[in-house]
């Protein structure tokens, strides 16, 4: 995680055509599991954050649309990978905007190719060893065949 990637005053930028005002993001703040001592009891350093893409004014509605269809009505991202609640909620945004811009990501329909010369050349060839064999079997003093 580079730290405020994608993140300026009030907003988060998910892809050149969706910034997300900060204003639309959900923060729960919770203790984290697992071992730490005192720290890990007292502080509440996890992170959760929640984007909730049906009543979101930033989306168009074939981004709302992809995103309903790919994710669902409530996007979730959490971290509780360090020890400093700031640092969290840095990584749990940037979590967030990655989940959404590869929800929102098209790939380019693939084109059909026809096979490469080689492949068509390793293809005949086969077929040329494989005629070879059974035309060897073929011409054997079998008195029967």
């Amino acid at each position: 995680m580079t730290g405020n990637q994608g993140v300026d005053e009030g907003s988060l930028k998910v892809s050149p055509s969706l910034v997300i005002p900060l204003t639309e993001v959900k923060w729960r703040a919770t203790p984290s599991g697992g071992p730490g001592g005192q720290h890990a009891n007292k502080t509440a350093s996890r992170v959760e954050v929640r984007f909730d893409v049906v009543h979101s004014s930033a989306l168009g509605p074939r981004q709302r649309a992809r995103l309903l269809d790919r994710l669902g009505p409530v996007v979730r991202a959490t971290a509780s990978d360090e020890r400093s609640q700031a640092r969290n909620r840095q990584i749990a945004l940037d979590r967030l905007a990655a989940r959404l811009a590869a929800a929102l990501r098209t790939d380019p329909p693939r084109r059909p190719t026809g096979p490469t010369r080689g492949a068509k050349e390793r293809r005949l060839a086969d077929k040329r060893r494989r005629s070879d064999v059974k035309r060897q079997r073929r011409s054997g003093d079998d008195p029967d065949g």
